[in-house]
């Protein structure tokens, strides 16, 4: 899609198109993060997803300075702890090609432990070249400097929730920084700051132009502008991933955002001044058609470092087919799962890894429960405004546009509950952060507020699941509503029968089915959001787990759904839950709307809910203390309530670390295996799948997904500083949601806290690359990657690896380039 301010307002280019392509690429390589109240995660890498992995890891190295694989130390350790075995090493050096490269694999598996390589070195930028020399501020660089100025201007721009004054933004995030005056006034410039403030106005207005004019002036050749350009914005990721959703977002209806290009000219203007402003020796080198030239390449430099870290990635795929052999070996052993009749209930979960622990306990508790899993939004296109309020969340992934609207269906009386509540929080924040209140608010409130936190860090009481707000406080309102249902049920039906098709309820419907979101409670966590439902926007999936309960359950629409050719018996109810992934306690909603028929049989549900929740946290146990408690189910309750409501918290639950698997098959495939909570549980029958639709939405969809998923835990491990969010402890929240400094400034921090994957002592998510194993003929999952071409690129260059569970036998095969192949 042509960027809207990259032409005239007649339509004529206002660059050559050699240019508008070289910065439309850039733009495009910088994946974009989520706000914090819908934090999801996010593959960073996205923008190489069309690169072989290897590739675009020599790139990333050359442009951002970034590995994308870990230290040989920690390959030796893996292999040590038994996690990497050595018997692969030489299989894969051959499907490579270069069977010699297994001798070195083992070389480096055999080393004394050495010092660790130095980083990659990227390519210096205008501000390296200066820091060469004296820095702006003493213990300052340059390159500090600079990204703390563009940090600085970027959350002034975009702050919308925090700061009570604000600059005028309307002229854009490019003309309000040319007037900044912390740009021209902030330090010396050896021209001085009128120079300075000069040189910024005879700029072009147009950010393209003004790109055009910069790299004309600093000879970068035409070849070199396209690598130049993507590590400027690499050397601001943080904010240049903000812009990406911004476009993102824009992009999903039909629309465009060129703020990144803006920034873009931003970050080239600080060269451009920087190198104008250097002093005559240095000047004199770096001006030169010698550095300019440099950036032409880039390619040949990167492909000599993908060469030297060939072992490195034969060493990582060693140890992702080991793990891969740990799930395969089970799988034939699957026995059946029928029981003397049908189930009692049905229970389809999120596909989160969480849920899979879960699952394996309610099944233990129970043998009368079939468990089931799918995408956490349950493939709704929603959006949801909550009670008294003008604003909307999204509650699905953040690949799609939300089609329909929820509301809550509430009295009068409770929307004037709700409004006043939001209005008295309002006052008291502002009260609280106002400039002119700061240090009264202490002064005043210091001991009531201290008792406050006291009172909130050693409660022993779980916050309500269900609608609450980050403080535990769960809002007044009634049950959600999507107008659909009642105003046209024949849309509903179909909304619904698409649902259950995909879930793979056709038939053989359970006297209850649960329909089971999940969520997360924490306190004092700006990231809350990223424990929740990923699916969901970063919401927990409650709205949608009722909303589907309330569509399925109306009359009207289940009779149309019957005509569809799916009858759900007038014996059958559908009924909401929510999984708390802190707590494991599992809440049932509307439970005043069961059936007197179906009461005896809830009950019972929520007895055995109770037990698996025991059985889960007892798991779990494990990896969050250093004693287990699983002897004291009572102690153990305890432990994690106080752990979810202690404000000084940093790691009330693991969330997703450890992920590395996802499995597309019946649940019977797996019911006997412990996957330890590392696997996505996706239910799937390639024998009610025809015409390949299903597979085709799990693979394009859930699949992606979890790979955004995967990848970001991955990223996160391998490079915290350039993809990761740092030490927690640190955080500072910036424009109210948008996202979090590490101390007080620098660039805006992504993905994921040191402490989200690491316990201090163990690192909790070993970085493996996803493993997805589909139980389907080969000849349908081959179409799908020959009709997909983000399936076809996440597979064919190594962003995931592809298994194929054979059904009768079930062998797993890899898939490759040159076809499948024993795994």
């Amino acid at each position: 899609m042509t960027s809207l301010a990259l032409a005239e307002p007649d339509g004529r280019p206002s660059a050559p198109p050699e240019l508008i392509a070289a910065i439309a690429s850039s733009c495009d390589r910088i994946a974009p993060t989520w706000p914090l109240d819908q934090f999801i995660a996010v593959n960073p890498y996205w923008g190489w997803r069309s690169s072989p992995i290897e590739t675009a890891a020599g790139r990333l190295a050359v442009l951002a300075g970034t590995p994308l694989t870990m230290p040989r130390s920690w390959f030796r350790e893996e292999w040590r702890a038994g996690r990497l075995s050595v018997r692969h090493l030489t299989s894969i050096a051959i499907e490579i090609g270069d069977e010699r490269l297994a001798e070195r694999a083992l070389a480096v598996l055999g080393a004394a432990p050495a010092a660790p390589p130095p980083p990659a070195q990227r390519m210096a930028l205008i501000t390296d070249l200066r820091d060469q020399g004296a820095g702006p501020i003493r213990g300052q660089t340059w390159t500090d400097l600079v990204v703390h100025q563009i940090s600085q201007h970027c959350a002034s721009h975009f702050d919308e929730w925090q700061a009570s004054w604000v600059p005028d933004r309307s002229a854009g995030l490019l003309a309000t920084w040319r007037v900044d005056p912390s740009v021209t006034h902030g330090f010396s410039w050896t021209q001085g700051s009128a120079w300075a403030t000069s040189r910024l106005q005879s700029l072009p207005v147009a950010a393209v132009d003004a790109i055009a004019t910069i790299l004309d002036d600093l000879a970068v050749e035409q070849a070199g502008r396209e690598a130049y350009l993507t590590a400027l914005l690499a050397s601001v990721n943080g904010w240049a991933a903000w812009c990406a959703y911004r476009r993102w977002q824009a992009r999903l209806i039909a629309a465009d955002d060129d703020v990144i290009v803006e920034l873009l000219a931003i970050r080239l203007a600080w060269e451009w001044l920087l190198a104008a402003d250097l002093p005559d020796e240095v000047n004199e080198r770096d001006r030169t058609s010698q550095w300019a030239s440099s950036w032409t390449l880039v390619d040949d430099i990167a492909d000599e470092i993908v060469d030297e870290h060939h072992v490195d990635w034969l060493l990582q795929t060693a140890i992702e087919r080991t793990f891969q052999n740990s799930i395969a070996k089970g799988l034939p052993l699957a026995t059946s799962t029928s029981t003397a009749g049908a189930p009692d209930v049905q229970a389809a979960f999120c596909i989160d890894v969480r849920s899979e622990v879960y699952r394996r306990a309610l099944e233990a508790t129970s043998d009368a429960v079939q468990t089931r899993g799918f995408a956490g939004f349950f493939g709704l296109p929603i959006d949801y405004r909550p009670t008294g309020t003008a604003l909307t969340r999204p509650q699905l992934p953040g690949l799609l546009a939300p089609a329909l609207h929820v509301t809550d269906s509430v009295g009068a009386d409770d929307v004037k509950a709700r409004v006043d509540q939001l209005h008295d929080h309002q006052r008291w924040e502002e009260f609280r952060h106002d400039p002119s209140s700061v240090f009264s608010f202490v002064e005043s409130m210091g001991l009531l507020h201290g008792v406050a936190l006291a009172h909130d860090s050693l409660r022993r009481r779980r916050p309500p699941a269900g609608r609450v707000n980050r403080g535990g406080r769960r809002d007044p309102g009634g049950r959600p509503r999507l107008g659909l249902i009642q105003d046209d049920p024949a849309a509903a039906a179909a909304l619904g029968h698409r649902i259950l098709t995909a879930i793979g309820l056709r038939g053989g419907f359970a006297p209850l089915v649960m329909l089971c979101g999940h969520g997360s409670t924490s306190a004092n966590n700006p990231h809350a959001a990223g424990l929740d439902c990923g699916a969901c926007g970063g919401q927990t999936g409650e709205i949608n787990a009722r909303v589907l309960a309330a569509l399925v359950n109306a009359p009207a629409v289940r009779q149309q759904i019957s005509e569809l050719g799916i009858d759900i018996p007038d014996t059958t109810w559908f009924i909401a839950a929510l999984h708390d992934t802190t707590t494991d306690d599992v809440e049932l909603f509307d439970t005043d709307l069961v059936p007197p028929a179906h009461r005896t049989r809830v009950a019972r549900l929520a007895s055995s809910l109770a037990l698996a929740g025991q059985r889960a946290r007892t798991e779990r146990a494990a990896r969050l203390w250093s004693t287990s408690l699983a002897d004291d189910t009572v102690a153990l309750r305890r432990s994690v309530v106080e752990r979810a409501s202690d404000w000084s918290q940093v790691r009330p639950e693991w969330g997703l670390a450890g992920n590395a698997a996802f499995v597309v098959a019946p649940r019977s495939r797996t019911r006997h295996i412990d996957l330890h909570g590392r696997s996505f549980l996706h239910d799937y029958d390639w024998r009610l799948d025809a015409d390949l639709s299903v597979l085709t939405l799990i693979m394009t969809a859930p699949m992606v997904v979890t790979n955004w998923i995967n990848l970001q835990y991955y990223a996160s491990t391998v490079d915290n500083q350039r993809y990761g969010s740092g030490n927690k402890v640190l955080h500072n929240v910036v424009g109210g949601h948008i996202g979090v400094f590490e101390g007080n400034g620098g660039d805006l921090r992504i993905g994921l806290a040191e402490q989200s994957l690491h316990d201090g002592i163990t690192l909790q998510h070993p970085p493996l690359r996803l493993s997805v194993f589909i139980e389907a003929p080969p000849a349908g999952i081959e179409a799908i990657i020959a009709e997909h071409a983000v399936v076809r690129d996440l597979v064919a260059n190594h962003w995931l690896h592809l298994l194929r569970i054979e059904p009768d036998t079930a062998e797993v095969e890899r898939w490759s380039v040159n076809g499948w192949g024993a795994a």
